[in-house]
């Protein structure tokens, strides 16, 4: 795998690129957003993870011109804990994932290895797993309509098998900028899937991630 990194911060770059060399990952990095961009534009790269605070160009930036030309390369975008607005404004651009600062390593190399495995989901009609059929158009779940809200959320569980999906980009991704929106909206949905996938009669759950968020098990 080899990835692009745009990350400004050169303490903080050089520790994540250490342990993602350790990993077998190739790495190309660079602390400029114009030049970032000059790099992420070109065919290269299995996944870039993009920090949003850059000189010149922002990572947001970024993002926005890169799908705007179609190129579909997963992103990882990486923000301040407390910049929700610029979380939100990376996934409505086309970000595949972002992590808060400060992360694990371990987690970031986690969550690239699952976006390399899967194939762009911006293609794929119908996504399965297991006993499940997800039908991104018809947004049916094994022929059993679902609502948008849950649709919404079951896509973010599927399309990140293997990584835990935080309430928080839950509500990012199927509430947007709606800011009166609460976590307690996302338990309410996940209790209306739930009982959907036991009335399919699936093998398939959501499981809870105490105090992280939740995934999809098959049991």
């Amino acid at each position: 795998m080899r990835i692009l990194y745009v990350e400004d911060e050169k303490f903080l770059a050089e520790a994540v690129i250490h342990l993602l060399k350790k990993d077998k990952i190739m790495v190309d990095w660079t602390a400029d957003g114009e030049e970032g961009l000059d790099l992420a534009l070109k065919p290269n790269y299995d996944a870039i993870v993009l920090d949003i605070m850059l000189p010149k160009i922002s990572g947001l930036e970024i993002l926005r011109t890169l799908r705007e030309r179609g190129i579909k390369t997963p992103v990882i975008i990486l923000s301040a804990l407390n910049e929700v607005e610029d979380k939100i404004s990376g996934l409505e651009l086309g970000a595949d994932d972002y992590l808060a600062k400060p992360f694990k390593t371990a987690e970031l190399i986690a969550r690239l290895k699952a976006l390399v495995r899967r194939p762009p989901l911006m293609d794929v009609k119908v996504v399965c797993f297991e006993d499940l059929k997800f039908d991104l158009t018809n947004r049916t779940l094994n022929e059993v309509e679902l609502t948008d809200k849950e649709a919404g959320i079951f896509e973010m569980l599927i399309k990140n098998l293997g990584t835990t999906v935080t309430k928080e980009q839950i509500l990012a991704h199927v509430w947007g900028n709606d800011a009166e929106f609460e976590e307690n909206y996302v338990e309410v949905y996940i209790s209306y899937l739930r009982k959907k996938l036991k009335n399919i009669g699936s093998h398939v759950e959501i499981k809870t991630i105490r105090n992280l968020g939740y995934k999809l098990v098959y049991v």
